[in-house]
C-alpha cells in the first residue's frame, strides 16, 4: 500500500515537474479542444444554409435571375421520308413518301439592348438579398434566312407558320412585354417547356412566342426590323446571350457593389460611377464561337451569357467560417505562450486552467458568428476579439499572480488575431502573408525556447 502511494506521488511529482508531461497535457488539451471547434464551423454552416434558403423564397417570390436568349426565327419546313409497305392481299411491295415537318432557328443579323436596373435590397428576418426592377429594350433586325446553308430546299419552306420566339429563365416575373416585328405588332404567349428531363441544378429557360407571323417579305428588302420592350421583375444577376451577328448591350442602375461576369466583360472603363454603373458590351460573330442558324433544335447557349451580378457586400459567413479555420492555430499558439511562459518562469498552471483558456478561445467564434449576423463583420470582429483577449488577459492575472505576463499575453493574443483578421481580408497575397507571419512566429519561438533547459526532465 506505501508503494503505491510513493509510486503515486513520484507520477504527480513528474506531472507537475516534467517539460514533456506539460507538452504531452497541452498537446492532448488542444486536440480535445477541436471538438467545440468542429461544432462551431458546422453551426457556421448551419447558418448560412438557412441564408440560402431565405434568399431562395425571396426570389421566387420575387422573381429569379433574368437571363434573355433571342429573338430567333423559328420557321418550319418540310422533310420526306420514304417508308416500303407491303400490300396484304398482292404482296406487292410499293414506297410511300411521308412527308414530316421540322423547324429551322435563325439568329438576328444585328441585336441591341438596353437595360436600365432599379434594384433595391428586401429583407426576411435578419437575411437580405438583392432584387430588381427592370426595363430592357430589344431591338435589331433579321438577315435573309440561308437555307442552303442548313440544305433546305427552299420550295419546303411553311412560310405561313413562321413564329418570333424568345427564352428567358424568368417569366414569373415579366408585367410587361411589347414585340414588334416589320412594323407590326405580336402578341406573346409562354409555352409549356417538358422539365422532366432537366437536373434541378441546371437553369431552365421558359419559351415566349408569337402567334404565327404574317409572311415576311424578304424580297423587297434584306432586314426585317424588330423591337421587344420587357419589364422585368428579377433578382440578384441579369443575362443575355450574344445571339447577334454584331451584338451591342448596355446596361445601367444606380446599383454600387456590381460585379460584371460571364463570357464577355463590358469593354468601357468608365463603367463604375459614384453613382452606380454603365456597362456596354460589343460582342461580333467572330468572338463567338457558334453560327447563326440551327435545324430541329435551339442550341443551349447559357455558357456564353454576359452580365451583372447585384452583389449584397460581404459574405459575413464565408468571413467567419475562413476566421474558424484558423481556431486550431490560436488555440496551439496561445496554448504555447503559456507554456512558453510556465517553463520559464516556474509558475504552476493547471490542466483544468489550459481547457478554461482554451474554451474562451473556441468562444471568440460563436460570438463572431452572432454579432456578425446584425451588424459588420469588422464590427463583429473587433467586439469578440476585443472581449477575449481582456478575457483571457484578466483571467490569467489571477494564474500569473503579476502583470507582466498577462500583459504580454494580451498584446500577443491582439496581434495574432490583427494577424488573422488581415489574412482574412486578402485575396491574392494571403497564402504569402500567412507563411511570412508563420514563419516570424516559428523564429521568435525558436528564439525563446533557446533558454530551456530540456535535459532537465
Amino acid at each position: 500500500m506505501e508503494t503505491q502511494q510513493q509510486n503515486k506521488n513520484k507520477f504527480g511529482h513528474w506531472l507537475k515537474t516534467s517539460i514533456t508531461a506539460r507538452m504531452l497535457m497541452v498537446g492532448f488539451l488542444t486536440l480535445v479542444l477541436l471538438i467545440p471547434l468542429f461544432y462551431i464551423e458546422g453551426l457556421i454552416t448551419e447558418r448560412s444554409i438557412r441564408k440560402e434558403q431565405a434568399v431562395n423564397e425571396i426570389n421566387q417570390q420575387w422573381g429569379n435571375e433574368v437571363l434573355i436568349y433571342g429573338p430567333i426565327l423559328e420557321i418550319p419546313y418540310k422533310t420526306y421520308t420514304e417508308k416500303t409497305v407491303t400490300d396484304k392481299d398482292t404482296k406487292k411491295t410499293y414506297t410511300e413518301t411521308i412527308e414530316n415537318i421540322e423547324h429551322a432557328y435563325f439568329l438576328p443579323e444585328n441585336l441591341q439592348i438596353n437595360s436600365n436596373i432599379d434594384p433595391e435590397e428586401k429583407k426576411r428576418g435578419i437575411y437580405s438579398t438583392a432584387v430588381y426592377n427592370s426595363n430592357i429594350k430589344i431591338n435589331g433586325t433579321f438577315g435573309n434566312p440561308d437555307f442552303k446553308s442548313l440544305e433546305i430546299d427552299g420550295k419546303d419552306i411553311i412560310w405561313d407558320k413562321v413564329k418570333l420566339i424568345i427564352q428567358s429563365s424568368n417569366v414569373k416575373g415579366v408585367y410587361g412585354a411589347d414585340i414588334t416585328l416589320a412594323n407590326k405588332n405580336y402578341p406573346i404567349t409562354s409555352k409549356y417547356n417538358n422539365k422532366s428531363n432537366r437536373s434541378p441544378y441546371t437553369l431552365t429557360l421558359h419559351t415566349l412566342e408569337t402567334k404565327y407571323l404574317e409572311k415576311l417579305d424578304f424580297i423587297a428588302t434584306n432586314q426585317i426590323p424588330f423591337n421587344i420592350e420587357f419589364n422585368i421583375k428579377g433578382s440578384e444577376q441579369i443575362r443575355f446571350i450574344p445571339v447577334g451577328k454584331t451584338t451591342e448591350a448596355r446596361i445601367t442602375s444606380n446599383w454600387k457593389t456590381a460585379n460584371f461576369f460571364g463570357e464577355f466583360l463590358p469593354y468601357n472603363n468608365d463603367k463604375i460611377t459614384e453613382n452606380g454603373f454603365d456597362a456596354k458590351w460589343k460582342i461580333l460573330e467572330l468572338n463567338r464561337p457558334f453560327s447563326q442558324e440551327y435545324k430541329n433544335n435551339i442550341p443551349d447557349l447559357t455558357e456564353f451569357a454576359s452580365g451583372v451580378n447585384f452583389m449584397i457586400p460581404v459574405d459575413e459567413y464565408q468571413k467567419s467560417e475562413r476566421s474558424a479555420k484558423y481556431g486550431f492555430l490560436v488555440i496551439g499558439l496561445t496554448f504555447l505562450i503559456f507554456f512558453l511562459i510556465q517553463t520559464l518562469s516556474k509558475i504552476s498552471i493547471h490542466p483544468f486552467q489550459y481547457l478554461m483558456i482554451g474554451l474562451a478561445l473556441t468562444m471568440f467564434y460563436t460570438l463572431l458568428v452572432s454579432i456578425s449576423e446584425h451588424s459588420n463583420f469588422f464590427k463583429a470582429y473587433l467586439i469578440a476579439g476585443i472581449s477575449v483577449v481582456l478575457l483571457i488577459s484578466l483571467y490569467s492575472k489571477s494564474i500569473l499572480k503579476n502583470i507582466k505576463f498577462p500583459l504580454f499575453i494580451g498584446i500577443s493574443l491582439s496581434a495574432l488575431y490583427t494577424f488573422i483578421y488581415v489574412i482574412i481580408q486578402l485575396e491574392n497575397y494571403a497564402l504569402l502573408t500567412g507563411s511570412i507571419g508563420l514563419f516570424l512566429i516559428l523564429a521568435t519561438v525558436m528564439y525563446v525556447s533557446r533558454k530551456i533547459d530540456w535535459n532537465n526532465d
